[in-house]
C-alpha cells in the first residue's frame, strides 16, 4: 500500500493511504490529496498505482513536479520519495497492505469479515460514455478501467478517473486551447465529479455520462 504524508515547513498536517488505482494531487478539494497552497495546481500531479508500483505524473505544465528537488515530468516513486511543492511536501513511503494489517490485531475469521466488507464498501459504480454525435453516434464506451483517456493531441486530452467516491475528469493536456466542457462548462484545469447524465465534449464531440448500477 501506499501511504502519502503532507508537510508544511516540515510538520506533518496530514496523510492518506491508498491500496490501488489512481490517486490525484492538487489544490482543488475534490482531488485524492488536497494541498492548499497557491504553489499547487488545481490539478497537479496523478499517481497510478499498480501491482506494488507508483508512477506519478504531471499534470500542469505551469507547475513543476519536483521530486527529491529535481523536475521531473514522470517518474516511479521509490520508498521515503518527496514530492516538493512551495512550502509544502508529500513523503511517499510503504506500508503494510490491509490483510498484513488485519492479519496482526484478528483472527483468519475476522481477516475474512474484514475484507468482506472492505470490498463492499470500496466497489465503487459502474458506469458508460455514449456518444451523442458524429461518425460514431449511439456507441458505448465503457469506463472499467481506473483512468480512461479521451481525445488527441489535436483535440485535447482529458481524464476520467474511477474512484471508490465515484467517477471525476480532469483535464491532461490541452496545448491548442480546444473547447473541453461538462454540461458547457469549460472543464480548464480542475477536477470535477461527474453526475448521472453529464455531457462531456470534446471538440464538438459530445458524450453522455451515465451510470449502470447507481
Amino acid at each position: 500500500m501506499a501511504k502519502f504524508t503532507v508537510f508544511f515547513k516540515d510538520k506533518a498536517i496530514n496523510s492518506e493511504i491508498f491500496d490501488s488505482g489512481v490517486v490525484h494531487i492538487g489544490r482543488d478539494e475534490t482531488n485524492d490529496l488536497s494541498v492548499d497552497s497557491l504553489a499547487v495546481a488545481p490539478a497537479h500531479a496523478a499517481v497510478i498505482i499498480k501491482n506494488d508500483k507508483c508512477i506519478i505524473k504531471q499534470l500542469n505544465d505551469d507547475f513543476p513536479l519536483i521530486i527529491n528537488n529535481t523536475p521531473t515530468k514522470e517518474a516511479v516513486l521509490q520508498n521515503n520519495d518527496r514530492i516538493n511543492i512551495g512550502k509544502h511536501s508529500i513523503v511517499y513511503s510503504v506500508t503494510e497492505s490491509i490483510s498484513d494489517m488485519a492479519r496482526n490485531k484478528a483472527s483468519d475469521k475476522d481477516i475474512s469479515f474484514l475484507n468482506e466488507k472492505l470490498e463492499e464498501n470500496m466497489k465503487p459504480t459502474e458506469a458508460n460514455l455514449q456518444i451523442m454525435n458524429g461518425p460514431h453516434i449511439g456507441r458505448i464506451l465503457s469506463l472499467k478501467k481506473s483512468m480512461t483517456r479521451l481525445g488527441n493531441n489535436d483535440s485535447g486530452i482529458v481524464a476520467i478517473s474511477r474512484r471508490k467516491e465515484g467517477y471525476f475528469i480532469s483535464t491532461l493536456e490541452n496545448p491548442n486551447g480546444c473547447p473541453l466542457t461538462v454540461n458547457k462548462q469549460p472543464l480548464g484545469e480542475q477536477s470535477i465529479p461527474l453526475k448521472n447524465n453529464d455531457i462531456i465534449s470534446i471538440n464538438k464531440v459530445s458524450m453522455q455520462f451515465f451510470v449502470t448500477n447507481a
